[in-house]
């Protein structure tokens, strides 16, 4: 059976306003990223063509000095085209000078820009957000004071959440959120956390905490959040299976969590691998981030356009 056709509005249709023009709009561009979709898209040539100043960066270079350089000398929007870690770091910049960002779709899985409501199809349409954008704020997720955009894993997913035993019809949703949007992490410590009614889980055997909560009870459209400014964290989390009982697995929402271990945790944060020093502080930064989209894409995720 085929997913039904979701409508294309326009993002001015989905609580975006029209953006003031911009006088020194800098792009930051990962050649590499997506298997090389901004060189074969000639997004470089594209952004000039439009008055954008174009930056490319690789493996070897430090965004963060590149991006601070461009603020230093008089940017007033800041644009990547690279995967979601390289989103975080330009997003950082943003918010600490309140400057309008822009996420061009040129990675891999492009879960933000998916979530943001920017068309992934459309790289070089999206430049558009610097010409004829839209705008609103949006909220962040913080993990002992690093920004994250879309969610801190720990535990791994592979057979652990994959076992037979998964078989409850909400455990199985869980799981399959989790798979689709689980960055690196690795084999989890005695990690601890405890839910919004106190219930301690001291050895979950998957922690997933979202910037915002992912739709988990529309199986069409698994892995997307129907906002990006709900004030909340999404938290989800799965026990190891045990024997022939079905492995418990819970959602909520909350403004921050806290996660301990007994030892350095490796973390997946926005697809990279990074070990956190527990414990692990997350918190929610409710509209702090000014992002900029084209007027022509939809400016909401697919869950969102199934939001009543």
């Amino acid at each position: 059976m085929n997913a039904p056709k979701l409508p294309r509005p326009s993002a001015l249709h989905h609580g975006w306003t029209p953006a003031a023009p911009l006088r020194r709009s800098v792009l930051f561009v990962n050649p590499a990223s997506g298997g090389g979709k901004a060189v074969r898209a000639d997004l470089a040539a594209r952004a000039r063509e439009r008055g954008i100043e174009v930056v490319t960066f690789g493996p070897d270079a430090s965004l963060d000095e590149l991006v601070e350089h461009a603020v230093s000398d008089g940017a007033d929007c800041l644009g990547v085209a690279g995967g979601d870690g390289s989103l975080a770091v330009v997003a950082t910049a943003a918010i600490a000078h309140g400057l309008p960002f822009v996420c061009l779709p040129a990675g891999t899985r492009n879960h933000f820009a998916l979530d943001l409501g920017v068309d992934r199809r459309d790289l070089v349409g999206a430049l558009e957000a610097f010409t004829e954008g839209v705008e609103r704020r949006i909220d962040v997720g913080e993990v002992n004071g690093r920004l994250f955009l879309n969610n801190v894993s720990l535990g791994v997913y592979g057979d652990a959440v994959q076992h037979t035993e998964y078989r409850d019809a909400k455990v199985r949703t869980l799981a399959k959120t989790v798979g689709a949007v689980l960055g690196p992490s690795g084999a989890a410590p005695a990690l601890r956390v405890v839910d919004e009614r106190g219930r301690p889980y001291p050895s979950p055997a998957v922690v997933l905490v979202s910037n915002n909560p992912y739709a988990l009870n529309r199986p069409l459209v698994t892995g997307t959040r129907p906002t990006l400014a709900g004030g909340q964290l999404g938290v989800v989390v799965l026990d190891p299976p045990h024997g022939p009982r079905p492995p418990d697995g819970r959602a909520w929402t909350a403004d921050s969590v806290v996660i301990d271990a007994p030892e350095p945790v490796h973390a997946g944060i926005d697809g990279e691998a990074i070990t956190l020093q527990p414990p692990l502080k997350l918190l929610v930064r409710p509209s702090v981030l000014r992002v900029r989209i084209s007027s022509r894409h939809p400016g909401v995720s697919p869950s969102g356009l199934l939001t009543p």
